[in-house]
């Protein structure tokens, strides 16, 4: 009996484009949140600062 050959996937090493492209992207998204997470703390703290200015609020507790 003959010996047949039999076909097998053949593992190829990693696509050096591939995990460029996939790192660059996961990296713009992840840096995208961070600023956007930055800009929304700043907006809050210049919202606080301005209230504080005008009076509106205060950082002192009232004496009852």
């Amino acid at each position: 009996m003959a010996g047949h050959k039999v076909g097998h996937a053949t593992l190829k090493g990693p696509s050096v484009v591939k995990e460029l492209v996939i790192g660059l992207a996961l990296g713009l998204a992840a840096g995208g949140l961070w600023k956007m997470h930055h800009w929304n703390e700043q907006r809050k703290t210049r919202a606080f600062y301005d209230l504080l200015e005008r009076g509106e609020i205060s950082v002192v507790h009232p004496e009852e």
